[in-house]
């Protein structure tokens, strides 16, 4: 079964989740703030027509913006798009956000009449390109139903974690904080080698294949050995993420030593003036502290 979708936000995760929705025979609408994107998508074949005008005909909303603040606004801004969907059409709310805004967002959108399902991704933009996510979500049956479509084209494996918002996105805390860690222990462990005279190749052909690997270290180590840092996710989408795990840990009187350590040094890296570089650069800063060079650095 088809359906008419509009995918807001075509960043790395987004557009390839907009492509995944139009392969699988959707109408597919993509929105964006950068021009380019909204211009790239079209001429793959994305449905014509500004936001407002088709706003009315959608079933599937899918937001996949940087954060909450972000989400709100598309929702429920000044031009929100809550207010001009059709009865029983579904916001899929896709940005890594706290539990309890999720939950605000799905009051606020039953008031409206408009189904919400909070389902943060998980993947990478290859994986979003070829339809292969995990969405972690949870909302009404009636949400999961009218998104199913959406699911389909865009996820590999939908985890269904509740009958209301805000599982979806503890969840998806859960994930972020592993893998925020992940990422600063395979850059604090490849430049911890490089002072025992072990190169980032040699790193990255032996570690993968003993205990001390992670889906993290395999996706990230090979960015740096190439001294590629194009952005399938930035240094700066982690204090956004780890704090948002840290804030919730705070309501919840739990302390995370590890997750505040592996923040600071995406802090230091964003402060740095890498926070638009892909997150493998968390590296740079280790090896900047201990007078190492990185490939690709001279």
């Amino acid at each position: 079964m088809s359906s008419k979708i509009a995918v807001i936000g075509l960043g790395s995760m987004g557009y390839g989740i907009a492509q995944s929705a139009l392969r699988a025979g959707n109408t597919t609408h993509g929105f964006d703030i950068n021009p380019d994107a909204v211009s790239r998508f079209s001429g793959e074949g994305g449905a014509p027509g500004g936001l407002s005008d088709v706003a009315g005909t959608l079933d599937v909303v899918a937001v996949v913006v940087l954060n909450a603040p972000q989400t709100e606004a598309v929702l429920f801004g000044s031009d929100g798009i809550v207010a001009k969907m059709k009865a029983g059409a579904v916001v899929v709310a896709c940005a890594t956000v706290p539990p309890e805004f999720a939950r605000r967002m799905e009051a606020r959108c039953s008031e409206a009449g408009v189904h919400y399902l909070d389902a943060p991704i998980s993947g990478g933009s290859v994986k979003a390109a070829s339809g292969k996510l995990s969405i972690m979500a949870s909302g009404k049956a009636e949400a999961f139903a009218a998104a199913r479509p959406f699911l389909d084209a865009t996820a590999e494996t939908v985890f269904e974690l509740g009958e209301a918002a805000g599982a979806g996105s503890a969840m998806k805390a859960v994930n972020q904080l592993l893998a925020g860690v992940h990422i600063a222990a395979m850059a604090e462990a490849m430049t911890f080698g490089m002072t025992q005279g072990v190169s980032p190749e040699t790193f990255a052909k032996v570690i993968p294949r003993c205990a001390g690997s992670s889906w993290m270290l395999e996706n990230r180590a090979p960015h740096i050995v190439a001294g590629d840092y194009t952005p399938h996710s930035s240094v700066d989408i982690w204090p956004k993420d780890l704090g948002i795990v840290l804030d919730i840990a705070k309501s919840a009187k739990f302390g995370a030593p590890l997750t505040a350590a592996a923040l600071q040094q995406f802090l230091a890296a964003s402060g740095s003036g890498l926070g638009a570089e892909d997150d493998a650069a968390v590296a740079k800063v280790y090896a900047r502290n201990a007078g190492l060079k990185l490939p690709g650095e001279g």
